[in-house]
């Protein structure tokens, strides 16, 4: 089968021309300059999508996957762009520009400001250094100097971000498929397409789908590599340096995530002394550029790389836990009434919860950022016990793999935890940062599911019971607190109670299995 052929040109071709004839008529600009630019990068992106997905097998399923993935990312980016405009909030500039994060807004003016001046892309001060780390800056004012210099169209971006986000599948299908199997692919690629928190971030310009892409490059190449295939260290490569260039913490991460996977999966002292090298060397790189972006935002008095990131880490901890206290009076309170040494905790469980689907059902807002937060919220929720289960899977594939999966579920809740603690309760950074991680948590829950499907284990209801005991209960705390519907429990005697009916959940739970193995052992 030949990885492009001339049928897949009668389709791409006509595509990428029609499509890119109607961005064109959406954005300011000579139509014929933006028509010739969308159409390329249309071309391209639909190109490279059909060679990856025959690449890792070409089935159905994994066709519409990346289809879907690709189409509800972009149409996703453009339907915000026009409709926040009209139904966003009038005096926000975010809005009116029709941008869902401020961020992705601004680093996107800064790419225009750039492409549109004599200076060299890439050589640029702090007055352009919006982009913590360059590389998406760089990229994106690139694209605006060569195939959009005459005016200003970031639907371009959101095209760029969209296909990036999509082309990650087929590696991630490829690399689970050989690992787990093609049932586990088929669900964590699923999760990977339809999940409304990666579909959001996809049709905005922002880092979190590079690094996606980025990841499933570096794990297919470190699949193969562990399975002794030559090339496969250049995937490794490409994706490490693919988040150098975006972000070095996630390269530092998954570098982690990697050194355990190898731990686990080796008896002890297996590990060759030239892995260890060259892991440590991208490490301590990744290190350093991570702590001069670090350091550039502000003086964070440390005196080597370490103690500039712990001084980062610190003083974040404490202005989120701030700007939660600042943002909520009924949290005010509640840290007024608490002892010093409780905040942090709550402000970490606080944040798992983030975005909350009550607050997102009931909070008075407009329809387009109502469909938003609800999707997001939905999805987070949908999500969460699958995730929580992770520990419950069975050694079916052997002890190796079950100790990989351990490894990988801790990991991922360990960024989820930092993420929490980072973001605090804020409703976006929380979760975008949680999110950044999402293709391992595809694969997690990808395997619990596909674990519960031949099982039927009762532990996933259980849990999916006491996640809609909290729903019940905070769901009626917030229509009370915005529409005064109903009696409402002070907060404390709230949170006391849900704890007791989740103790009642798993005590019964735990008698119930108790009795079906004393049954069965008669």
């Amino acid at each position: 089968m030949k990885i492009f052929n001339q049928r897949d040109l009668l389709w791409t071709l006509p595509l990428s021309l029609g499509m890119g004839a109607v961005l064109s008529s959406l954005q300011p600009g000579n139509w014929l300059m933006g028509w010739l630019g969308f159409s390329f990068l249309f071309f391209l992106c639909f190109s490279l999508l059909t060679v990856s997905t025959k690449w890792a097998g070409g089935s159905k399923p994994l066709a519409w996957m990346v289809a879907l993935a690709f189409a509800l990312r972009f149409t996703g980016g453009v339907a915000t762009y026009l409709l926040l405009p009209v139904n966003g909030y009038a005096d926000d500039d975010d809005d009116r520009a029709g941008f869902v994060y401020t961020d992705a807004h601004r680093r996107d003016d800064q790419a225009w400001d750039l492409a549109s001046s004599n200076k060299i892309i890439g050589d640029f001060n702090q007055s352009y250094a919006y982009d913590q780390y360059g590389g998406l800056l760089t990229m994106s004012a690139f694209i605006y100097r060569y195939l959009s210099p005459d005016a200003h169209r970031p639907l371009m971006l959101v095209l760029v971000s969209a296909f990036m986000a999509a082309l990650g599948l087929p590696f991630l299908w490829k690399a689970v498929t050989q690992q787990w199997g093609g049932k586990v692919a088929i669900a964590s690629g699923w999760i990977y397409a339809l999940y409304p928190e990666s579909i959001l971030l996809g049709g905005s310009a922002m880092r979190e789908p590079y690094l996606m892409a980025f990841s499933a490059f570096a794990l297919w190449g470190f699949i193969g590599w562990m399975d002794k295939r030559r090339h496969s260290v250049l995937w490794i490569a490409l994706g490490i340096v693919g988040m150098l260039f975006v972000s070095p913490v996630v390269a530092l991460v998954t570098l982690v995530i990697f050194a355990g996977w190898l731990y686990f999966a080796s008896e002890r002292g297996r590990i060759s002394w030239w892995t260890v090298a060259i892991v440590i060397a991208i490490f301590v790189i990744g290190l350093f550029m991570l702590s001069s972006a670090l350091d550039r935002q502000g003086n964070l008095g440390g005196s080597t790389p370490i103690a500039v990131i712990n001084n980062f880490i610190r003083e974040s901890f404490k202005w989120n836990a701030f700007k939660i206290e600042e943002g909520s009076g009924w949290v005010q309170k509640l840290f007024d009434e608490m002892p010093e040494w409780l905040r942090l905790p709550f402000v970490m469980v606080y944040g798992v919860f983030q975005p909350v689907l009550p607050a997102a059902i009931v909070e008075p807002t407009t329809a387009t950022w109502r469909v938003i937060a609800i999707l997001r919220a939905f999805g987070w929720y949908a999500l969460l016990p699958v995730l929580i289960l992770f520990f419950a899977v069975g050694p079916s594939q052997g002890e190796a793999k079950r100790r990989i999966f351990l490894w990988l579920g801790f990991a991922i809740w360990g960024w989820i935890l930092f993420a929490a603690m980072r973001g605090g309760g804020d409703q976006w950074d929380n979760p975008r940062y949680r999110t950044i991680l999402f293709l391992w948590e595809a694969i997690l829950a990808g395997n619990v599911w596909v674990w519960w499907r031949e099982t039927r284990n009762a532990w996933l209801p259980r849990v999916a019971l006491m996640e809609i005991i909290f729903l019940l209960f905070f769901g009626q705390w917030y229509a009370n607190r915005y529409y005064h519907f109903g009696a409402q429990l002070p907060f404390g005697q709230m949170v006391a109670l849900i704890l007791v009916l989740w103790v009642m959940v798993l005590l019964a739970g735990w008698l119930t299995d108790r009795k079906k193995s004393a049954g069965h052992s008669v």
